[in-house]
């Protein structure tokens, strides 16, 4: 299995099962292996690296991710999380802040981009600054969730946005090597043709998790 690959994935998916098993559950609640893997996303070790840098590569072809790709069940559990958690949350889009550090982005307004990964939020501007400090995403998402009740941080008001979902990139503004970009929901895609949202570090399109 994947678990049994070892890494950072096996020592993530312990530290989740062990917090999940005294965690009162929330309402409505995950099934067990969806929740398990939204605290494994956001326990205190890389997994979101590793996992994230493999969702990219995987993005490429449906070759890479069939022969390559040795987080699909993850991918999946946390897909099916959102789905759900979404539904439960009312399919409300939400309005996110999130730093990232690093990377400088090259973003064109009008343009239709994607993160091309996981990309974790914050419903606090404060809190988004956290994650980084030298590119700030304003963004409505209309297919992330709210996960707080699923973090081991939940003081971060973590919204988790999915891969497929692309954006319209309504605004850019750059002061020195720091810009704003302001993105809105332009519905999914999950094909290989969409623009990623690019850096110009060795991290592309991520900027973390």
């Amino acid at each position: 299995s994947e678990l049994g690959r070892g890494g950072h994935l096996a020592k993530a998916w312990a530290l989740a099962a062990a917090e999940w098993s005294v965690r009162p559950p929330p309402e409505p609640p995950l099934p067990p292996a969806q929740a398990v893997a939204l605290l494994a996303y956001t326990a205190p070790v890389p997994l979101h690296r590793d996992f994230n840098a493999a969702v990219r590569a995987a993005g490429r072809s449906r070759r890479e991710y069939r022969d390559n790709f040795h987080f699909k069940a993850l991918h999946f559990l946390l897909t099916q999380a959102l789905a759900a958690l979404r539904v439960t949350q009312g399919q409300k889009c939400h309005t996110v802040f999130r730093g990232v550090r690093d990377v400088r982005f090259e973003a064109r307004p009008g343009a239709t981009v994607r993160f091309g990964h996981f990309a974790s939020a914050s419903l606090s501007n404060a809190s988004s600054w956290d994650f980084g400090t030298d590119s700030a995403f304003q963004v409505e998402t209309c297919q992330g969730a709210v996960i707080r009740e699923f973090s081991f941080f939940p003081h971060e008001d973590e919204v988790l946005i999915p891969p497929f979902e692309t954006f319209q990139v309504t605004g850019v503004a750059r002061d020195g090597h720091r810009a704003r970009i302001r993105l809105r929901s332009a519905g999914t895609r999950s094909n290989y043709n969409c623009e990623w949202l690019r850096g110009d570090t060795a991290e592309g399109t991520a900027g973390g998790g």
